[in-house]
């Protein structure tokens, strides 16, 4: 097994390109990097108007901002991630082996739709309260755990309880860049963990650290895509751009 902290270097290792960057674009919901291929990543929900680098990105290359991932500042982590996902998703052959899902639903719902028959009488951890989350908590022994949580939702400390107890658990991508990958990943060894979201990179390495699935996404429309990024989509992107596949590592 790899220790899942070994994923940042296996991540930046991965992205050693020279390829120049076309374009980086720091929307309101996604984050969109050009390079080799499309990598997306969440963007920070906290904006800012203090970023100092902003327009000297381009013609610069995914090896010199990959390592932005390991940053703490979350807009640096974000770039840096979406860069990774430039490179890693336009060359991984793991994408179009994984089973595209049902574009008639609705979004991340695609994932839980894709695996309720396994879920069901299950208890299950979802990190991140997904929009449309709640019409599957009748089916479902279903426990979300929210950053910014809801009177429906636990906070991020009840994971320490929570996932250790559970038999399935969907893991956002989005903890790759804010860091808890690791020790989630550490407490969901006992469970089937379904790694989530447009932010996840199609690499193998996962099954070594205990990630059963991939859940995510395929570039479908490139000139939507970064239209609907551009414009503050959010969810849209699945209607414009991009397609959920799953794969079982």
């Amino acid at each position: 097994m790899i220790n899942p902290s070994e994923i940042y270097n296996i991540l930046i290792e991965y992205s050693n390109s020279i390829t120049p960057i076309r374009e980086i674009l720091i929307g309101l919901t996604w984050t969109l990097c050009e390079a080799e291929g499309i990598g997306l990543c969440m963007s920070p929900a906290i904006p800012t108007r203090t970023l100092t680098w902003s327009g000297t990105l381009v013609n610069r290359t995914p090896s010199a901002l990959a390592p932005w991932l390991l940053s703490w500042d979350s807009y640096e982590a974000t770039v840096g991630m979406a860069v990774i996902n430039a490179v890693i998703n336009g060359r991984s052959p793991l994408e179009q082996t994984a089973q595209p899902l049902n574009p008639e639903i609705s979004g991340n719902l695609a994932v839980f739709e894709h695996f309720l028959p396994q879920i069901q009488g299950k208890k299950v951890v979802v990190i991140g309260r997904y929009p449309g989350l709640s019409r599957y908590e009748n089916e479902v022994e279903m426990t979300v755990i929210e950053r910014q949580p809801t009177d429906e939702d636990l906070p991020d400390p009840a994971s320490e309880y929570i996932i250790p107890r559970a038999d399935w658990v969907f893991l956002t991508g989005t903890s790759l860049v804010n860091k808890t990958f690791p020790r989630l990943v550490e407490l969901a060894q006992n469970t089937q963990l379904v790694l989530m979201g447009p932010t996840v990179p199609w690499l193998s390495e996962f099954a070594e650290m205990g990630v059963n699935y991939l859940a995510g996404v395929t570039v479908t429309n490139r000139a939507k895509l970064r239209q609907t990024v551009a414009e503050g989509g959010g969810v849209r992107i699945f209607a414009t751009g991009v397609q959920y596949r799953v794969l079982a590592l």
